[in-house]
């Protein structure tokens, strides 16, 4: 397994940002931020759902079926922390 390079991270923040503003248009909410935050949570919670239920995505590009995870995850994620809160 390869070392964490910028250009990784980068990509991860971007792909955050899209989710996260993606799931603001479905559970609303605002701001770069924001975005980014849950974006980047959803990711990781998206991811983890994925694995368990052995779905496969295959939208055509693997960027676009990361961010489609993330906004899922991501839309999970605010609802859960509004639930709670």
């Amino acid at each position: 397994m390869g070392s964490i390079q910028v250009k990784d991270i980068v990509v991860w923040v971007i792909i955050g940002l899209i989710a996260g503003w993606l799931a603001s248009f479905i559970v609303g909410g605002g701001g770069i931020f924001s975005y980014i935050l849950w974006g980047l949570l959803g990711s990781i919670v998206g991811g983890i759902l994925v694995r368990l239920t052995g779905i496969k995505l295959n939208l055509g590009n693997p960027i676009i079926d990361q961010i489609v995870v993330a906004a899922i995850g991501a839309i999970i994620v605010v609802v859960i922390a509004r639930i709670i809160a």
